[in-house]
């Protein structure tokens, strides 16, 4: 490894590009892929870095980073992909403002769902917002776009969304690190109307935001990370990529080129947004067929649909193409490109039988699968019943051998359709949800329950962190949750605390059923430590 080299990964390349940038604030909420964005930086700030801290969700993340922009520092935000729907509110309102401090939303993208509940494509939201998008295809390009996107952001005054991706977020790579700049001084934005969405002051802010439009196509069209390959080029075969689309077609295009008898595609490759429509219409101004190679949905597709004469055949994931679901592959890419699949060397005879499934599950003794003991207890027997959970580990609590949870839909969720269920009128409704989730965006639903009484019972499953991410702290201990919840109204008689231990299941059952079967709303906590936090807690020690 060359000097100055550090072995990265695409997070952690996101985090000291963001540190090398001169922010001075970090905020965020984990979420796998992103995780270990914040991690970094949160590390980096005990040791005498930026200010570095997880927040109770998505949306409270960007709207601190939005007071340190306010106050012309530079500030970025982490979160995954279905994070940013909760951020979404500020996220699309921040690009009206007047960005001073650069801001820096840095998204993980999951296709393939291997820990999250869809897989919706961030550049839809930066297209929708109107704001740049920028897309590293490696961890060294995800540090120089990390950095130069904070400059985008203050030259256009607009916040900028960076989009990575699982494979990209969790492989680690060598990274060629540059110089740390200084943080920015502290200067207030002089022009309050550009920070107020009055509608007189908003209509204003959005037509300067459309006039930018064009300027911000200039900056694409130019920028060194698309990449246009025509000279010596067969230009009736196009092929489009970007992200890890890219890393794949070039994989296999030493095949492809024999496979096509030493023609070579004409090619580009986008690593930023706005579209470079320019390019894109010089690529395919021969073209008979293009091939787009996209990490995500068809975002680039469906924009050249509408760009390209109809008698240019564009083929990608709407026509079946490319595959639709799940993440892009050397292989699938292969596949695409016409190419037969790459041989294989088995020993005559042996066939390789088909792997079993591995479901996630909950570690054993985890204090979840006793709380679920309990909750089967307590509505056996119940006639109409319904049980809606969240998101988190206790998800698992829907696997065998509990098979208790019969909805996860999204963060904090279980709360609301729980009331939902109990106003269509199933008299015995049960939300489960974590203690962080809680946080995170339970309280709402919760207080919508205690306003109209509603006849659910609320468990709390409170393991005193945040276990699924990898053992964050939660924002508030587990010894403050009973003053919060009595606090939105519920009452002392209705608020009741269990320990979630094997040998009290019974015991416990007996008082969740009271509860279950009492006409009112009601919240059970169930306390115990996560097993994983504790050995680390130990270990720490």
């Amino acid at each position: 490894m060359e000097k100055d080299m550090v072995p990265l990964l695409g997070d952690e390349a996101a985090a000291l590009g963001a540190l090398h940038a001169g922010i001075s604030a970090a905020y965020g909420y984990p979420g796998t892929p992103s995780t270990e964005i914040l991690e970094y930086l949160i590390e980096a700030y005990k040791q005498g870095g930026p200010l570095a801290q997880w927040c109770t969700n998505e949306k409270t993340a960007l709207e601190a980073a939005l007071g340190v922009s306010f106050a012309g520092r530079r500030s970025l935000v982490t979160m995954k992909h279905v994070g940013l729907n909760v951020a979404s509110d500020p996220f699309i309102n921040s690009s009206l403002l007047g960005i001073k401090g650069g801001l820096v939303i840095a998204v993980a993208d999951d296709p393939g769902m291997h820990s999250s509940q869809n897989e919706q494509d961030s550049r839809f939201y930066a297209s929708f917002a109107l704001v740049p998008c920028m897309e590293p295809r490696s961890q060294q390009e995800t540090y120089a776009m990390t950095r130069e996107a904070f400059e985008v952001s203050e030259r256009f005054q607009v916040p900028v969304l960076l989009r990575l991706t699982t494979r990209l977020s969790h492989a680690r790579a060598a990274v060629q690190a540059g110089q740390a700049r200084e943080q920015n001084p502290l200067s207030k934005a002089e022009d309050k109307t550009r920070w107020m969405l009055l509608p007189g002051f908003a209509r204003r802010n959005y037509a300067a935001l459309i006039e930018k439009q064009g300027d911000l196509r200039v900056w694409s069209e130019a920028h060194e990370a698309h990449t246009l390959e025509l000279e010596g080029r067969d230009p009736s075969f196009a092929v489009i990529t970007s992200g890890l689309g890219g890393n794949y077609y070039e994989e296999n295009l030493e095949d492809l080129v024999r496979f096509r008898a030493g023609k070579i595609p004409a090619r580009l490759h986008i690593g930023v947004y706005p579209l470079p429509l320019t390019l894109l219409r010089r690529i395919c101004a021969e073209a008979q067929r293009v091939l787009i190679l996209e990490e995500g949905q068809p975002f680039i597709e469906e924009k050249l649909r509408g760009i390209l004469p109809s008698s240019c055949v564009i083929s990608g994931k709407l026509d079946g193409t490319v595959h639709r679901t799940g993440e892009l592959d050397p292989d699938l890419v292969r596949k695409s490109l016409g190419l037969p699949p790459r041989p294989s060397v088995l020993a005559q005879g042996i066939t390789i039988p088909p792997l079993p499934a591995r479901p996630p599950q909950l570690c054993q003794g985890c204090p979840h699968g006793d709380s679920y003991e309990t909750i089967k207890q307590a509505l056996k027997g119940l006639e109409n019943t319904a049980v809606t959970a969240d998101i988190g580990c206790y998800s698992l609590g829907a696997m065998p051998p509990y098979g208790v949870p019969e909805s996860i839909v999204c963060m904090g969720a279980s709360v609301g359709m729980a009331k939902g269920a109990a106003d269509a009128g199933i008299p015995h409704v049960v939300g489960v949800i974590g203690d962080s989730t809680f946080l995170h965006s339970g309280i709402t639903g919760l207080i919508d329950a205690v306003a109209a009484n509603t006849p659910i019972t609320v468990v709390i499953l409170d393991n005193a962190i945040v276990a699924m991410t990898g053992c964050q702290e939660t924002m508030v201990p587990s010894a403050k949750l009973r003053d919060l919840i009595r606090g939105l109204g519920v009452p002392d008689e209705h608020l009741v605390e269990l320990e979630a231990k094997k040998q009290l299941i019974s015991e416990n059952a007996v008082r969740l059923r009271a509860e279950i079967t009492y006409p009112g709303l009601s919240v059970v906590i169930f306390t115990r430590e996560c097993l994983e936090a504790a050995r680390r807690r130990r270990k720490t020690r």
